[in-house]
C-alpha cells in the first residue's frame, strides 16, 4: 500500500518543489496536492492521508482553520502535519505549534531542511522503507534518522551573509529608478539575504540591482521577497522564485547584478497588499 502525503500551497511552484524532494525519500510515496485548505478538507474526507505539509497563509480557508478542523476529526488528531510559511518569526510559530502543528518549515528551504523535517515525522510514526527500495538521500537528513544510525555533529546554525561588498570593482551606477514603489526589497533565500534596489515592480514579478553576493542565488531557486518602505519597514511578504539573472555591465567582474524574480502566490489579499503600494509608487 502507498504512502499518502498530502500538500497544501496556494502556488503551485512551491508544491513541485516540496513533492520533487518528497519523492526522492519516500519510495512508495502517493502525492495528493490542494491549493488551500477548503479543497484540502475534500480530499481528505475521501482519501486517508498519513503525512501532510501545508501552508499557512492561503486563500478560501487558511492553513491554520484547515489543521483546526483537521485536529478535531478523530482519525486526524495524531497525522503529522508540517508548517510551510514564510512567515518565521517566533510569535507565529509558537502560535502554530499551539494550534497543533507537529513542525514548521520556513520558506525557503533547501532539499535537505524539508527532508529532515520529514523524516523526524517519519520516524516518530514508524515509517519504514520498502524492500528493495533504492537508498535514501546520502545525507543526516534521510538514511541516518530513518534507520536510527549514528548522528552527524548537529550543524551550526546556517550563516545570513549581506550581500553587499564581494572584493570587486565598484560597478557603475544603475540606471535612474523609474516612477514606482519607493522602497526596496530584502531577497531571502536558503543561505543568505540580499538587499535589493527595485527597478520595476508589477503583480507578477519585480526587477532590480543587487550588490554581487558571495553565493549566487540560482535560476528557478526559492525566494521569500520582503517589500520595505523608505524607513526600513516591512510592508509586504511574498514568495517567488529566480526569473533571470544578468551582469549590469559586458564584464565578468560585474559588481553589480539585475536579477527579476517572479511572484508564485495565489492569494488575493497578498495582491491587493502588492497593487495599493504600486499604485501608491
Amino acid at each position: 500500500m502507498a504512502f499518502r502525503v498530502l500538500v497544501v500551497d496556494d502556488a503551485s511552484f512551491v508544491r513541485e518543489t516540496i513533492k520533487r524532494h518528497l519523492r526522492a525519500l519516500i519510495p512508495d510515496i502517493e502525492l495528493l496536492e490542494a491549493p488551500d485548505g477548503r479543497k484540502a478538507m475534500s480530499i481528505v474526507k475521501s482519501k486517508p492521508v498519513q503525512l501532510i505539509l501545508s501552508d499557512w497563509e492561503m486563500p478560501e480557508m487558511s492553513g491554520e482553520d484547515f489543521l483546526k478542523w483537521l485536529r478535531s476529526e478523530p482519525d486526524y488528531q495524531s497525522v503529522p502535519f508540517v508548517m510551510v510559511t514564510s512567515r518565521g518569526d517566533r510569535d507565529h510559530v509558537v502560535a502554530a505549534i499551539q494550534s497543533g502543528v507537529s513542525d514548521y518549515l520556513s520558506k525557503p528551504f533547501t532539499p535537505e531542511e524539508l527532508q529532515r523535517k520529514v523524516a523526524k515525522q517519519l520516524k516518530r510514526i514508524g515509517y519504514s522503507r520498502p524492500k528493495g527500495a533504492a537508498p535514501a538521500p546520502s545525507s543526516e537528513t534521510s538514511a541516518s534518522i530513518l534507520t536510527g544510525a549514528a548522528k552527524k555533529p548537529v550543524q551550526k546554525p546556517r550563516e545570513v551573509r549581506s550581500a553587499t561588498g564581494f572584493g570587486k570593482p565598484k560597478a557603475a551606477a544603475p540606471p535612474a529608478k523609474k516612477k514606482g514603489f519607493a522602497g526596496a526589497a530584502v531577497l531571502r533565500f536558503p543561505e543568505c539575504q540580499i538587499e535589493c534596489d527595485i527597478r520595476e515592480l508589477s503583480l507578477q514579478a519585480m526587477q532590480g540591482f543587487m550588490g554581487r553576493p558571495e553565493r549566487m542565488p540560482g535560476l528557478f531557486e526559492q525566494a521569500a521577497v520582503d517589500l520595505e518602505d523608505e524607513q526600513g519597514a516591512t510592508l509586504a511578504r511574498l514568495n517567488a522564485y529566480v526569473h533571470a539573472l544578468v551582469a549590469a555591465e559586458a564584464r565578468p567582474d560585474s559588481g553589480q547584478i539585475r536579477i527579476t524574480v517572479r511572484f508564485v502566490d495565489n492569494d488575493p489579499e497578498k495582491f491587493e497588499v502588492l497593487s495599493k503600494l504600486i499604485a501608491a509608487g
